[in-house]
């Protein structure tokens, strides 16, 4: 995406963290800005700074886990600026901590409902609207780099990250021909109130958690918190991102090495290809045929 000016961008959890961060550096690019996000007092807040740094902008509060709500979203962004937005931001989440044997129901539901089921209502409500305005466009999704692997603490938050990951690669695949681009962005640590987020937790699924939410443990996080990326610079390298068509944004190197060493690990558990040498390249070429085929079907189908 070569400019930014007059296209409409919708952020979920806009309000703060690094929602805000992308309705600032994307707003100063020239984009007209819709925010999102549960928290009224929050949006209200955010609203007013976004004006006063003179960026055309817009408030909506939303729970991104009820698809009803998001319909109307989008009616009313098309009705306050003519259409669909172009570029979307799928960027709020939340988290819990606590040993995955302790989980409940309500655990797995809430952060599920956030973090997979909140991008997916995005997607679904916005990617047809963007691909019927026949306008060029961008999806930027915010998992994380808990996403590449299990965590002993986190391991619901690092399940939806993975998913997100996974389905934003496929998104890649499907996408260009509509001339939309998809990104995905992996943060480690960023200056944000995501410490915080069991405040937005909904009393049907607060009531039982096997999950910590105390307040020495809630302020443990937010020092955790504080020293990340600030986010603005996080927002910059998105922006690089979209402007370059890149699929990953991975802007924390100090990650890199752990990375490696996970996928060394998988790597490494491979059999031994002269193990089954000629089933191994039997099975290869009955699955490139079925790519082939497939990809062929796909492209009948239009």
């Amino acid at each position: 995406m070569e400019t930014f000016k007059d296209k409409v961008a919708f952020i979920t959890g806009g309000a703060s963290g690094a929602g805000f961060g992308q309705a600032q550096v994307f707003g100063q690019a020239g984009c007209r800005i819709v925010i999102a996000d549960i928290r009224q007092d929050a949006l209200d807040e955010a609203l007013a700074k976004l004006r006063a740094e003179g960026i055309e902008s817009h408030a909506i509060r939303l729970d991104i886990s009820d698809r009803q709500a998001y319909a109307a979203a989008a009616d009313e962004v098309e009705s306050v600026f003519g259409g669909p937005p172009q570029l979307l931001f799928n960027t709020a989440g939340v988290n819990s901590f606590g040993p995955l044997e302790k989980a409940t129901y309500e655990d797995f539901d809430w952060i599920f409902g956030v973090n997979l089921h909140g991008v997916v209502n995005g997607i679904q409500t916005f990617l047809p609207r963007m691909i019927d305005s026949g306008r060029d466009g961008h999806i930027v999704t915010t998992a994380s780099m808990a996403g590449f692997e299990g965590s002993p603490t986190a391991a619901i938050y690092s399940a939806t990250k993975a998913a997100v990951i996974n389905l934003m690669e496929s998104y890649a695949l499907t996408l260009p021909k509509y001339g939309i681009g998809v990104s995905v962005l992996c943060p480690a640590s960023i200056r944000s109130n995501i410490a915080d987020a069991q405040q937005t937790r909904p009393a049907h699924l607060a009531a039982n958690s096997g999950f910590r939410s105390d307040e020495a443990f809630i302020e443990l996080q937010r020092r955790l918190y504080s020293g990340g990326m600030d986010p603005v610079v996080l927002a910059g390298h998105v922006k690089q991102a979209v402007e370059n068509e890149e699929l990953y944004i991975l802007p924390f190197p100090e990650t890199k090495d752990g990375v490696r060493a996970h996928f060394d690990t998988i790597l490494d558990a491979f059999a031994d290809p002269d193990s089954d040498r000629e089933g191994a390249e039997q099975r290869a070429r009955a699955f490139a045929a079925y790519r082939a085929e497939a990809a062929r079907t796909a492209a009948a189908a239009g």
